[in-house]
């Protein structure tokens, strides 16, 4: 399963402007095993990229779920066949069951489609388990929601990044503290922090997420193995966390 992918250099509709990358992937794009399944979350720039889409497209030809109306922006990436959902829509693809959630966010890609699209994130659930990929969303009841309909979480990816100043991120990027919190409505077996530290998109300072979410993790008295991040091109392997069924 790849989420949201993007390996271009700039997140921005042109190559030449807007927010450029601070670290390059974890690895090249080529040297993914493989792709059975695509979900693009919404359609931000730095989260439905379009060079990338099309050579992920071209390499694996991956099942393709996505948001409602998403799938007009996705086919100038020559993916013909992409699956749009409501929020708690599911259906098979790749071999797993994907549902799309509710996030607190918003949907543009110019100046005039304001909202003219769904944003949101996805559970996966395959081979007894189940994995949740929060996309973009600002801290709402929409996690204790999802965790309710999903009591069995295995793994939540959730947003760390992207969130100063409060004043106007609030509404549609949660904090490091927010993200312990989401964890927690959840009740996820183990969480991972993402979205954060590849480009500079907002105030805060690159290093921040990281050591504010140790922060914060350490007040709500969560531990470290609960809620963690990733070296860049890191791989780790978990256990699910019950029987297969």
């Amino acid at each position: 399963m790849l989420t949201d992918p993007i390996w271009s250099k700039r997140c921005s509709p042109v190559p030449f402007l807007g927010p450029r990358r601070v670290r390059r992937p974890g690895q090249p794009l080529a040297a993914l095993p493989g792709v059975d399944l695509l979900v693009v979350t919404h359609n931000h720039y730095d989260h439905m990229d379009l060079p990338t889409l099309r050579k992920v497209r071209a390499r694996w030809a991956p099942q393709v779920a996505t948001g409602l109306n998403n799938a007009r922006h996705l086919e100038k990436a020559d993916i013909r066949v992409a699956v749009e959902l409501d929020w708690w829509q599911s259906v098979n693809l790749g071999g797993a069951r994907v549902t799309y959630v509710p996030a607190q966010h918003f949907s543009s890609r110019g100046l005039h489609d304001r909202n003219r699209s769904l944003w949101g994130g996805f559970v996966i659930e395959a081979g007894g388990a189940v994995v949740y990929f929060a996309g973009d969303s600002g801290y709402c009841p929409h996690f204790a929601q999802i965790g309710r309909r999903f009591p069995h979480i295995d793994l939540a990816l959730l947003p760390i990044g992207a969130y100063e100043p409060r004043w106007f991120m609030r509404p549609q990027h949660v904090d490091p503290e927010e993200a312990v919190q989401a964890h927690l409505d959840l009740r996820a077996h183990r969480s991972l922090g993402m979205h954060f530290a590849t480009f500079q998109l907002t105030d805060e300072a690159i290093d921040a997420p990281v050591l504010a979410l140790y922060q914060a993790r350490a007040r709500a008295g969560v531990a470290e193995e609960a809620f963690d991040v990733l070296a860049f091109g890191e791989t780790r392997e978990f256990a699910v966390t019950r029987p297969l069924l």
